[in-house]
């Protein structure tokens, strides 16, 4: 049952698309099970660059089989756009290739609104929201009043009912409380109508039961998460945390499979630590440098253009992230964007309010808003290593940051990544056992 879970090891945005998509190359199955148009994930294959925010980064692979499981909140707006483009360009010719969950929750115009309302409404107190209507689309699978990827080929006169229902309160949250537009039946139900005769050949009425078989018939599973698992709903940094459980836990949740059916867990990890939106943050820079690492990196929003906050690798979130995941290796991203450095420096552990020593993780953001970071200095180096195409060919000083992160973790470091492309990547381990 060689099935793998890929989940993100910081505040999201460490490279989960690329990993996926070099990933891909060995699985048989890709399944994003939960999140959804919030997340976004940038590819560059062969010098070109390829967003995705739903479909599976697994598509790029002819031969990969790509599942959007119950989990996954579902714009089909943006799934219309997406499916479209990869097959202007040729690819997704077979339907097959892309299944898509009848129990997916939809994801609507008047949840964009209603998310969009309640950032603009919170003014300097905002949580950071894309604005993609996560929220409130997992709000009404949590009131019995989602409409589901399924019902979208039921009876016309369901599915007008279910949608009233969805609608009945968030209109009235939008025009009584906020101030907005509402939204009636009638103009959402045409663009779903033309949405979901495109989206119906990926239909898959019992996905779990696909993903079930695949696994017993020993094929390669690997299962994609979306965000950071600092940002997961239960155990990140609340309240500035994404609308979905995060961790690897929600693997099994999203797409309907036991525990026993996953063999290992990589952690996706940057170098250096990355946030965007409100929260805290510990080790960020907030300097010159902070900014030099943000535009070195590329560090601006796949999903939003919104620039990353940037700073030191923070040991103890890591500490924490492989804990409640229960990490069996970690793949090292964007190595490359320290070339260059006068030194680097890595988080140990933090100093409370009373200047005591912290080494475990505060489950509260207030808490984590105080503490002071305690930081070891590393040797940099000044070669560019973006065309090195052996672990071993790095510079002794990458090689000692790579072997320090995975001493002082626990974890071993399989995989490092010293660029956006597919070949920029550095393999210590094999994948699957």
């Amino acid at each position: 049952m060689p099935g793998l879970i890929v989940v993100g090891s910081q505040w999201g945005d460490e490279g989960k698309g690329k990993v996926v998509d070099v990933f891909s190359a060995e699985s048989d199955y890709v399944v994003r099970y939960q999140g959804g148009a919030n997340a976004g994930h940038t590819l560059v294959v062969d010098g070109k660059k390829r967003v995705l925010h739903l479909i599976p980064s697994g598509i790029l692979h002819s031969k990969t089989i790509c599942i959007i499981a119950s989990g996954v909140v579902l714009d089909i707006e943006q799934l219309y756009k997406e499916i479209s483009a990869l097959k202007e360009t040729g690819m997704l010719t077979d339907p097959r290739q892309l299944l898509i969950s009848d129990g997916a929750t939809v994801l609507l115009p008047h949840h964009r609104a209603l998310d969009l309302a309640r950032e603009k409404a919170l003014k300097n107190e905002k949580i950071g929201t894309t604005g993609k209507g996560i929220g409130p689309a997992y709000e009404d699978k949590a009131s019995r009043r989602a409409l589901l990827f399924g019902d979208l080929f039921g009876p016309a006169d369901q599915l007008k009912h279910t949608l009233e229902k969805s609608l009945k309160e968030k209109n009235f949250l939008l025009e009584k409380f906020y101030g907005e537009k509402p939204f009636s039946a009638e103009e959402l139900l045409a663009p779903i109508q033309k949405f979901s005769k495109l989206l119906e050949p990926h239909r898959e009425k019992d996905a779990s039961f696909v993903i079930d078989q695949a696994l017993k018939a020993g094929r390669r599973v690997l299962f994609e998460g979306a965000q950071g698992s600092l940002l997961d709903l239960n155990h990140g940094t609340y309240p500035f945390v994404t609308s979905s459980s995060t961790i690897a836990g929600s693997a099994c949740i999203g797409a309907a499979i036991g525990p026993g059916k996953i063999e290992s867990v990589v952690g996706i990890t940057k170098a250096y630590t990355t946030r965007v939106g409100s929260g805290p943050f510990p080790t960020e820079l907030t300097n010159d440098l902070g900014a030099k690492i943000q535009e070195k990196g590329g560090e601006f929003g796949a999903t939003t253009g919104r620039p990353r906050r940037c700073g030191w690798l923070d040991l103890v979130a890591l500490r924490y992230a492989i804990r409640i995941n229960g990490l069996t290796s970690i793949a090292l991203m964007k190595l490359d964007v320290l070339s260059g450095l006068d030194e680097i420096r890595v988080g140990t552990h933090y100093k409370g309010d009373k200047g005591e020593a912290l080494t475990d993780f505060p489950m509260r953001s207030r808490e984590l808003h105080n503490v002071q970071p305690v930081y070891e200095t590393h040797k940099a180096w000044a070669e560019d290593i973006s065309q090195v195409t052996s672990f071993d060919d790095l510079p002794e000083a990458a090689k000692n940051y790579v072997y320090y992160i995975e001493k002082a973790l626990g974890t071993p470091v399989d995989v490092v990544s010293v660029g956006p492309a597919r070949d920029q990547t550095l393999w210590r381990k094999s994948l699957f056992k």
